[in-house]
This record gives structure tokens, C-alpha cells and sequence, in this order.
């Protein structure tokens, strides 16, 4: 058979709230073209983003119901921190209400002026955190990582040739840690190899350069080497998981993306000096060291849900719904990202709306089309989220421009996504009459989240 079937039955479900064109031409108006001020009952399909917006499984809303609430102590911590050892083999687990606290965290300490972290690609968050302690964030993205509509198998893997180049440059002691982003999100949600995994730790370790593992997709990641790297294929993924972890001194994680929890995260090492650090400044900015900012019934959720997330029944469904997506498009001539990411369709909006120049941001004109045309709510990956001004106030662009369509893990079905394909493939066939954003103003970081635009009229 060739129909893959959701691995679950639903038992519980929440109301869509339908709206016109009209009512989302105005919606979108008052929002200033920006998706993150649009209210949620006023969208349809909402794939901003996997983070958080899970559907917990039955076993995870019974887990809730153990969570013990002691402020120290708690059984709950002590079955989360077991979890969290026995499936990445690090002994040390600290606790934090989310994986931007760890980050936090980790790059105060290993960050600083005169720092660098590089990295096969940052995310906007964990970039951010490390722009705020004073260190320089550095993708050294692989060379086919950079071209969208060529599909490579691990396109989201480090350029270790770069490495090498830029340790020799700046110094092995000017460089706070390299951060192996699995999958890469701002990559296209791309996997990274073993082989890089294992390329990247050597050559750290011979310099004496700390290696962590962003772990938010570290399942699909597992999954994607189980299918595409040779002498993986009949290796089970919590192994798969187990020998990824080993080669890195430590991980950060949000477990809001693989273990469906709606909060939490941690930091995970083997260094104890390094962990007490961390320690330290997680009682003063989240809580004690066997809560972190969580509640006891959270510390549940996610031990539960980092279980069920290696299932190799569910990967495989999951894998399969963002492939078949990314082959209607491509059937109709759409610029998508190739081949499919593991938690996300990333459409090539420079390709998209190729009238639309780079300082008029089409990745947010088309995120803007995508939400008036059918109500769904995306994300721009591109010049908005990580452009730069330099000294004249020009804009300096991302690598890429992209539309991120991030599926929340066991929310929607089949019709769903089939819904979403047809409104993208409306969009492109009207793509002439989508105009360009100016903005109108924006905070000094993370810009996108709260930035005000408005059209550029022709």
C-alpha cells in the first residue's frame, strides 16, 4: 500500500474559525502585514511554527496527573532527568521553561566580546542570545545547503572545510563553542549527516573547541540518517539518537518541537564545572536546579513525549506528509525547497516573487498572500528575519529567502493538507499582483516578531 496513515485516532478536538478574503485583507491591515499580530482565532491553518503547538498524546495528559509539585525534589524531575540520560548518554540535566532560557544560559557563560560561535546555521533566537552576551554568531552553512531548488540528502550539514579555514583565522581560544543545528531549521529544515556529526566533533576536539548539539529536532534528524545514510537503514533510531549525541560535549533542546510538549526544555552536558555555572545563573533567572521554571506535571509531559517521538511508525508518517506536500507544489511549478525538510515546506520566495527586490522583503509579501488568500499564517526565513543594515542603512540579506510552513506534530490531517497545497498554488498563479512591504518600524533585535510594514504600492 502506498497510503501512510496517520498513527493515531482523535479524541479530542478544537473548532476552526472560518473567515472571508475580505475579512483577512483587513485582519492583515490591522496586523501591519506581520503574522505574528494576527490573532489566532482569526486563522485557518496555523503553521507559524511546530514550536509548542503540538497535540500531546493521551499517555502525556495522564503523565500530567503524576506531576508532583515539591519545589525541590520532585519524582517528576528525577524520571525527567533519567529520560533525558538514557536517551542522549549525557549524565548532567538541567531543566529550563524553554530552549531560548537554555541558550540564554549556555552563551552568557561560553559567549562574551571577542567570541565567536559558529554553526551550520542559528536560528533567530539562539542567534540573538548570542549577539546579547557580546559574541559573534557564525553559520558556515554547506555549499548546497545555500541553493533551495537543488535537492542534496543532508543539506543542512557544517562546511568543515569553512571550519578549518575560520579556526586557522581567528584562533581555536576566540571561539566559544560550534553549535550543530539538527535539523537546520533556517537551513530548510535540512538534516545534518552522521559523517558531518563525526567530521565536526573531530576536528573540535582537536582544537579544543566545545561541541553542542541544538537538539530541538534531534528525532527527525535520527530518522533522516536512517533513510538516507549508508549503514544506517536497519539501525534502530534510538540508536541512531544515542551515537549522534556521543560525538558532542553537551545539548541544548526545546522540547516544545520533538517531545510535543507545550512548554519546557533543558541544557545537557558531561562537565560538571561548566554545569555548576550554568546552575548558578539557572537559580537566578529560572528556578531550582530540579524544576527550572517548570511545573512537575511539565517535567512529565516531556519525559513522556521524548519516548514516544522515536517511534519509527510516527517518523515515518510525519516525514511522508511534508514530502507529499512538497511534490504537489513541485508538480504545479512551485519553488520550494528540495528535497522535503523534516518539520517544515520552505518555499523559495525569491523565486516565488521574482519581481518583488530583496529590500522590499517578498518572503513577508508572500507570507502576507498566503494568510489573505486562505488564512494560513506562516513565516518569512529571509532578509526580514535575519537582514542586517550596515552604516548607510542598506540592507545586507540573508543568504536566503524563504516561507517556512512549520506542521504542529499530530494536529492536522490529510485534508488539511491538501487545503494548504491548493492555496499556495492559487497564490503562485496570481504571484504578479503581490506587492512588496517597506517597514514602518522595528525593534533593534529579533525584529520580526513585533515589526510594523505596510505595502509598497506600484
Amino acid at each position: 500500500m502506498n497510503t501512510i496513515i496517520e498513527p493515531f485516532r482523535i479524541k479530542s478536538v478544537e473548532p476552526i474559525y472560518f473567515t472571508t478574503r475580505e475579512q483577512r485583507s483587513e485582519i492583515l491591515k490591522k496586523a501591519f502585514y506581520n503574522p505574528f499580530l494576527i490573532h489566532s482565532n482569526d486563522v485557518l491553518i496555523d503553521l507559524l511554527t511546530d514550536s509548542g503547538t503540538s497535540a500531546m498524546s493521551s499517555n502525556q495528559w495522564a503523565a500530567l496527573m503524576q506531576g508532583d509539585e515539591s519545589y525541590a525534589g520532585s519524582p517528576s524531575f528525577f524520571r525527567f532527568e533519567k529520560t533525558v540520560q538514557d536517551i542522549t548518554g549525557f549524565p548532567i540535566v538541567i531543566p529550563t521553561h524553554q530552549g531560548r532560557a537554555a541558550e540564554k544560559i549556555l552563551f552568557g557563560i561560553l559567549g562574551g566580546k571577542g567570541k565567536y560561535l559558529v554553526s551550520n546555521t542559528l536560528f533567530d533566537t539562539t542567534r540573538a542570545n548570542i549577539e546579547f552576551s557580546g559574541a559573534e554568531g557564525v553559520d558556515l552553512l554547506c555549499p548546497e545547503g545555500k541553493i533551495p531548488t537543488v535537492p542534496a540528502p543532508f543539506k543542512g550539514n557544517l562546511d568543515t572545510e569553512q571550519l578549518r579555514t575560520f579556526i586557522r583565522e581567528k584562533g581555536a581560544e576566540n571561539i566559544g563553542a560550534c553549535i550543530l543545528t539538527v535539523t537546520n531549521n533556517s537551513g530548510g529544515g535540512q538534516p545534518v549527516s552522521m559523517a558531518n556529526v563525526r567530521e565536526v566533533s573531530t576536528l573540535c576536539a582537536h582544537h579544543g573547541i566545545l561541541l553542542f548539539i541544538d537538539a530541538c529536532r534531534f528525532a527527525e534528524n535520527a530518522y533522516f540518517i536512517k533513510l538516507r545514510e549508508e549503514g544506517y537503514q536497519d539501525k534502530p533510531v534510538p540508536e541512531i539518537v544515542r551515537e549522534l549525541f556521543s560525538y558532542a560535549n553537551g545539548c541544548t533542546m526545546s522540547a516544545k518541537k520533538d517531545a510535543f510538549a507545550n512548554i519546557g526544555g533543558f541544557l545537557a552536558m558531561h562537565d560538571e564545572s561548566l554545569a555548576t555555572l550554568c546552575r548558578n545563573m539557572l537559580i537566578i533567572t529560572e528556578g531550582f536546579p530540579t524544576y527550572g521554571g517548570l511545573a512537575g506535571r511539565d517535567l512529565e509531559a516531556i519525559a513522556t513525549g521524548l519516548q514516544e517521538v522515536m517511534e519509527e511508525h510516527y517518523l515515518q508518517y510525519r516525514i511522508r506528509s511534508i514530502e507529499y506536500l512538497t511534490a504537489k507544489l513541485m508538480e504545479a511549478g512551485v519553488p520550494v525547497m528540495q528535497p522535503a525538510g523534516g518539520h517544515a515546506v520552505y518555499l523559495d520566495a525569491r523565486a516565488f516573487l521574482s519581481h518583488i527586490p530583496v529590500h522590499q522583503y517578498p518572503g513577508q509579501a508572500l507570507v502576507g498572500a498566503l494568510y489573505e488568500a486562505g488564512g494560513i499564517r506562516s513565516v518569512e526565513i529571509g532578509s526580514l528575519m535575519f537582514g542586517k543594515n550596515d552604516g548607510s542603512g542598506n540592507l545586507i540579506p540573508a543568504q536566503m529567502e524563504l516561507v517556512r510552513l512549520a506542521f504542529p506534530r499530530r494536529v492536522y490531517t490529510q485534508s488539511h493538507v491538501d487545503y494548504v497545497a491548493e492555496v499556495i498554488i492559487e497564490v503562485f498563479a496570481g504571484r504578479s499582483q503581490v506587492h512588496g512591504l517597506e517597514i514602518l518600524e522595528e525593534a533593534p533585535m529579533l525584529r520580526h516578531f513585533t515589526a510594523k510594514l505596510q505595502p509598497i504600492q506600484p
